[in-house]
């Protein structure tokens, strides 16, 4: 499996990793869930326009590489569906005076997103059977009954997606590898919006944390599991 590379990361970094023994494959598992975190419109933007113009909309969008991100996203909930495996989706809901706390005090701008900003984006929005979990954290793990729809579900294993690759992504693999399970990371299904934070948080996470490959280098692997 191809290692996740960048621009943004220099040669010796790598060596320094690979002397270290970090970024080793673990593969998929039998049975994975998908994760689709935070793909809301506070996130992308109600249009595909650049980066400026979305946050004139909402302050916390990103433009038009969320909207690259959720073409990948749609092929990858048709491979989920079409196997009947678990998708859940992890979101922020609406905040409240007293959802504030360390975020509001850190950016608050996102305690005044419009209603409209929470609502699922609509090419990748929950169908019937889908597991919606309401957070308040980064980590969908945190707070939230995620480990016991998993375990439910008989997943084994997590393919995660959305936003924000440093944020809401990056801290629950984070919290997932922690329990032990297997983690996958498509790196043009994620989004931030920093290309050079994006890719470090993804070459960090594939050294550390997951496998992190092109959305159709997985599914491919997707297709070969449910063969």
């Amino acid at each position: 499996m191809p290692r996740f590379t960048s621009e943004f990361i220099d040669p010796e970094t790598t060596a320094r990793y690979d002397l270290a023994g970090f970024g080793r494959p673990v593969g998929l598992g039998s049975r994975p869930a998908l994760l689709v975190i935070d793909v809301q419109y506070r996130t992308t933007g109600t249009a595909r326009v650049p980066f400026r113009e979305a946050i004139e909309e909402f302050p916390t969008a990103v433009g038009e590489v969320a909207w690259d991100a959720v073409g990948n996203i749609v092929k990858l909930l048709e491979v989920f569906r079409r196997n009947d495996w678990p998708v859940l989706y992890p979101h922020v809901a609406p905040k409240m005076g007293f959802d504030g706390g360390a975020l509001g005090a850190k950016v608050p701008a996102i305690m005044g997103i419009p209603a409209r900003g929470y609502d699922f984006v609509e090419e990748v929005a929950p169908r019937e059977g889908d597991v919606l979990l309401p957070k308040k954290h980064p980590s969908a793990f945190f707070g939230t009954p995620l480990a016991s729809y998993l375990i439910q579900t008989g997943a084994d294993s997590l393919v995660v997606a959305g936003c924000s690759t440093s944020g809401c992504v990056r801290s629950t693999v984070i919290d997932a590898f922690s329990y032990n399970y297997k983690v996958s990371v498509p790196s043009d299904a994620v989004y931030d919006r920093s290309s050079v934070i994006h890719d470090v948080n993804l070459f960090d996470l594939d050294q550390k944390y997951a496998d992190v490959t092109p959305t159709d280098e997985l599914i491919r692997a997707l297709d070969a599991l449910a063969r």
